[in-house]
């Protein structure tokens, strides 16, 4: 029997634990392998820019021949010279790329090592892209390879990128189409002893 001094027992919180809330996935403000690469990625790329800009003249090149120089020349559309003077659709392009990246990386609850970086690199060399265009209109460029067209750390870091996320990509699904092979074939081998022994059985 209960008296008025007696409480019935607390019920248990319903608030939501930490690993309920993220839903699996790991909070981009914790992951150091991500937040690492982009701050990593951008640092240098805005660095390098920083250098460039202040060492060398608009067009000049050092050394002056060669097949791998340092040119500072800028670039008002996408790599390979494409939509020049369209700086406020790149900009929209890039914030796009951007958002999708973080839903790619939300989307994977337990992002391997290899899909961070990649993300990374992707973020760190587009936020460097964008924040030249946001404050000149213009990315920098001062990566001459040979004939390739004049480019930079921002975009190496991409293109770098969305080479790994191909590779990681394409071993894990050689590896998952070997895991659906293997069951199968387990199977097909203890069907046909017992195939053979009934057969065997009707001989006699």
């Amino acid at each position: 029997m209960l008296t008025d001094s007696q409480e019935p027992p607390a019920s248990e919180s319903n608030a939501p634990t930490d690993n309920q809330s993220g839903g699996g996935s790991t909070a981009l403000y914790r992951d150091k392998i991500l937040l690492g690469t982009v701050i990593g990625a951008f640092v240098l790329d805005q660095a390098s820019k920083r250098i460039i800009t202040s060492w060398l003249a608009l067009g000049e090149s050092w050394p002056s021949e060669g097949f791998f120089r340092i040119t500072y020349g800028t670039n008002s559309g996408t790599a390979f010279g494409l939509f020049s003077n369209h700086t406020t659709l790149l900009i929209l392009v890039s914030l796009v790329a951007i958002g999708f990246l973080f839903y790619f990386y939300r989307a994977h609850a337990m992002p391997s090592l290899l899909l961070r970086f990649a993300i990374g690199l992707q973020l760190g060399g587009a936020f460097g892209n964008l924040i030249d265009r946001v404050l000149n209109g213009k990315v920098v460029d001062f990566i001459d390879v040979g004939p390739w067209p004049i480019f930079n750390l921002a975009d190496s870091s991409i293109v770098v990128g969305i080479f790994i996320l191909m590779a990681v990509f394409l071993l894990t699904k050689e590896s998952t189409e070997k895991r659906q092979i293997a069951p199968a074939t387990a199977d097909s081998e203890t069907q046909d002893p017992q195939a053979s022994t009934s057969a065997s059985a009707q001989d006699e």
